[in-house]
C-alpha cells in the first residue's frame, strides 16, 4: 500500500499516523481507512482497491481527513489560548 500525498515534512509523518489513529479511536493507523470503510458500509481490500468508485472512497478519505482537519484547528485554537492566557 504505497503512500501517494507527499508530506511536506517528513518527520512529521509519524506523528500524522498517530492523530489518524487518535480520532478513528484505533492502535493502529494503518487500520483507520478499514475501520472507517467498515462504518460507511463500502467493502475495502488489502491491496489494491481500485475498483472501489470515488464517491466510496471519498467517503472513507473524507472521514478521516476531516476528523484530522478539525483535530488539528482544536490543537491550534488551544495553542492560542495558552499563548494569550500566558501573555496576559
Amino acid at each position: 500500500m504505497g503512500r501517494r500525498n507527499k508530506i511536506l515534512v517528513p518527520e512529521s509523518r509519524k506523528q500524522l499516523d498517530q492523530l489518524k489513529a487518535k480520532v478513528s479511536n484505533i492502535n493502529n493507523a494503518e487500520n483507520a481507512k478499514f475501520e472507517t470503510a467498515e462504518e460507511q458500509g463500502v467493502t475495502l481490500n488489502n491491496g489494491y482497491n481500485g475498483e472501489i468508485k470515488a464517491k466510496d472512497a471519498g467517503k472513507i478519505g473524507g472521514n478521516i481527513g476531516g476528523k484530522m482537519v478539525r483535530e488539528l484547528v482544536k490543537m491550534a485554537e488551544q495553542q492560542l489560548n495558552e499563548k494569550r492566557e500566558s501573555s496576559e
